[in-house]
């Protein structure tokens, strides 16, 4: 989402020797801006009825393509060249200084306010936002399972800046490289060279065919990649470039239908913005409305910049605002994170709080166009020397990077201050083959006491113990799980190579299978696996319960298609091979509100049907079937909240009552059994008759709000051990 990125735009900076439509200032242009910033901050901001407020990036984009392609025209056609210096120090001066400015607030604020484990993690997305390469990190973590379930990032919004910078890269090169054709092909001819938009027009067409094709095949693929990368947004940008190369065409518009056309263009605009939801795939197909109507815009103020929605576009008000629309957008999304992430959800009034955080950052956006944007911009020395436009440019982006590296070393890392705690150790005595029922449920009760007695041990402590493992600086969402490379599926992939551990040959098979969290089961099904001769695989897919009920996929919000053929696949291979045991395992956190909608909510009678129809199939193929119940709701990410507590750990811990569902798992139970099934209700291993504490000895037991620390798995694989062999024993 970038905003007022061409400086040549600007009444005070252009140049009106000619009277060309190439050369005129646009005030239609400057309130189109206003038009796509209000979308997109009312959108951030709760506003009801502007769930597609987020296409303000996409009429952004076009505008850039129209302005940036008509500089670089004009310059081609009069000039025969770019004259890159001053092009990059022209952006450099424009666009730096503010996001600079911006960034390092963000940097301080985010150090100061956020867990410690939280900032660094801000840090590293403020410097690659500062190196214009955030998209390429955002588009990694919205790839990611464990990074979508993290809190957006405060430099999210600069992804549209990282895509722009990128254009701004490849642009001039692309015009350049077109004219040096165009010279070769006319010396080889005997040509006279003329100014032409023709072959220019055919590169933008190749461009715009190319990257639209690309747009269309990875929204569905991973939409990500998609919304966050230049090659699928080149489209955009070659679009506004269209329109610039074809003005003469559109001035050839009578005026009645230039201002029809231009009415026609914001209401598209205005329809993406009321009609598209989140939940739209997206760019793809819907990203076609807000660029065709900001097209209309553009193209019909071609001829009538005055006229039509030009008149309404260009108020006093409306131009007031598209002047400090790229300051507005930079402020806009750190205010409002604090506004609707941390003040509503304690005070309410999310409206409000989001209408006052807009408010907010607009006034910040006028102090930064006044003392920042415009003096820097404007200045004499900088604006007339290209060297030291481009010299101040390198001093806003290095400060940020200083800063944020800085940052990275004087932020100390959180560390456990108590004395050192001894680890826990659990012991398992499985009876011999053949045993009676009863000595297997002996086993798996002494194990269970065995955790019981360390919990209780563990409930009442308060300093986090100096030899935490893992230490809370390793504890990232992305190091918490312990299977191996590829066998957790992410969300775009279909297909389970195959993922053999422990005694490879062995003819005792066990399948882990399930979501994320029954890879996170991997450490302890392993060790078991090893002590016991289990040839031990695993099929894991994130978010992707092996149960027979609908989806949605949750970085892409749409029916989770890859789920459907994943467990398909799955199913399929099971039924071919001899396994044993299967182990299910799956949060029970679906539909909890986390900012994503599954299409079905964990306990409820769909659920619970799929699980007992599942279990049959499951036993329909022969093997024996053991479902593992939920972790508690640990209820806070637990490295982050111990972070800031680490003199009390119980600040941390939840009561039992607040992260253990009873009745759900009870049902659940019946369920399982119902279908022919064993089931383990786990909340003994986490759980005492009170509380859950998030340190059991010195093991860390969560990594987030989702998982348990891979170390926490491999402590309790006595259990893991105990009730597979259970699970064997019976018939």
């Amino acid at each position: 989402m970038t905003l007022r990125n061409a400086d040549s735009d600007s009444a005070s900076e252009q140049q009106r020797t000619q009277a060309s439509n190439q050369s005129r200032f646009r005030p239609d242009i400057e309130g189109l801006r206003a038009v796509a910033v209000l979308a997109v901050v009312l959108f951030h901001a709760g506003v009801p009825g502007l769930s597609g407020g987020f296409v303000g990036v996409d009429v952004f984009f076009v505008i850039s393509g129209f302005l940036i392609t008509r500089l670089l025209w004009r310059e081609v056609s009069t000039k025969g060249t770019v004259r890159l210096r001053n092009f990059y120090g022209a952006r450099a001066r424009r666009l730096l200084p503010a996001s600079a400015t911006v960034g390092i607030f963000i940097l301080i604020s985010s150090a100061a306010l956020l867990p410690v484990l939280q900032a660094r993690s801000v840090i590293w997305d403020g410097i690659a936002s500062a190196l214009y390469v955030s998209n390429y990190r955002f588009i990694a973590d919205g790839v990611d399972y464990l990074a979508v379930a993290q809190p957006p990032s405060p430099f999210q919004h600069y992804w549209s800046l990282g895509v722009e910078e990128q254009f701004y890269l490849v642009w001039p090169a692309l015009i350049l490289g077109t004219g040096w054709l165009v010279r070769r092909w006319h010396r080889r001819t005997s040509k006279l060279v003329t100014a032409t938009q023709r072959p220019y027009l055919t590169v933008l067409a190749i461009v715009m065919a190319v990257s639209f094709t690309l747009s269309l095949i990875i929204t569905y693929i991973a939409p990500p990649v998609a919304f966050f990368s230049l090659p699928t947004r080149a489209w955009q940008l070659a679009a506004g470039g269209v329109v610039a190369l074809t003005s003469d065409n559109w001035l050839r518009l009578s005026p009645r239908v230039a201002a029809i056309t231009g009415w026609a263009g914001l209401g598209v605009i205005l329809l993406a913005c009321t009609m598209l939801t989140p939940t739209t795939l997206y760019p793809g197909v819907a990203a076609l409305l807000p660029t065709l109507g900001s097209l209309l815009v553009i193209g019909a103020g071609c001829a009538t910049p005055t006229l039509g929605c030009g008149r309404l576009l260009g108020l006093s008000p409306m131009r007031a605002i598209g002047r400090i629309s790229y300051s507005w957008y930079l402020w806009h999304w750190p205010i409002l994170l604090v506004a609707l992430w941390s003040l509503a959800p304690a005070l309410g009034h999310t409206l409000w709080f989001g209408m006052g955080g807009a408010l907010l950052s607009a006034g910040l956006a006028a102090l930064t166009v006044r003392f920042i944007e415009d003096p820097l911009r404007f200045a004499p020395k900088i604006q007339k020397s290209a060297s030291r436009s481009l010299t101040l440019g390198g001093i806003a982006t290095g400060t940020v990077v200083f800063v944020g590296v800085a940052l990275l070393v004087l932020v100390p890392l959180p560390v456990g201050r108590g004395p050192e705690v001894k680890p826990v150790a659990l012991t398992v005595a499985i009876p011999p083959a053949g045993s009676p029922i009863a000595s297997y449920d002996a086993a798996v009760r002494h194990v269970f006491a065995e955790v019981q007695a360390a919990l209780a041990a563990s409930a009442n402590l308060e300093a986090v113990p100096s030899n935490l493992d893992p230490p809370l600086a390793q504890a990232t969402p992305k190091d918490g799980l312990g299977s191996p490379t590829g066998c957790l599926r992410g969300f775009f992939e279909v297909g389970q190579p195959e993922c053999a551990l422990a005694d490879t040959a062995s003819s005792t098979s066990v399948a882990l299978l399930g979501d994320s969290n029954a890879a996170m089961w991997v450490p302890a099904f392993q060790q078991a696996a090893e002590r016991r001769h289990w040839r031990l695989e695993i099929m894991a897919k994130a978010d992707c319960p092996f149960l027979d009920i609908p989806i949605n996929n949750p970085a892409a919000g749409r029916e989770y298609t890859e789920c459907e053929r994943w467990r398909g696949q799955v199913m399929d291979r099971l039924k071919t091979q001899r396994t044993r045991l299967i182990v299910l395992g799956m949060t029970r956190l679906y539909g909890a509100n986390h900012g994503w909608d599954p299409g079905f909510t964990s306990y409820d009678q769909a659920w619970l049907d799929g699980l007992t129809r599942m279990v049959q199939h499951l036993r329909g193929i022969g093997a024996r079937v053991l479902v593992l119940g939920p972790i508690p709701d640990p209820r806070s990410v637990v490295p982050d909240c111990l972070s800031r507590h680490l003199d009390d750990a119980t600040h941390c811990s939840p009561t039992r009552k607040e992260a253990v569902n009873g009745p759900g798992v009870e049902a659940e139970s019946r369920a399982v059994n119902a279908g022919g099934g064993q089931y383990a209700d786990l909340t003994e291993l986490f759980c005492t008759n009170d509380r859950c504490p998030v340190i059991v000895g010195n093991t860390l037991v969560y990594v987030d709000l989702f998982h348990v620390t891979r170390e926490y798995s491999r402590l309790l694989s006595p259990a893991m051990e105990a009730l597979g062999e259970r699970t064997f024993a019976h018939e």
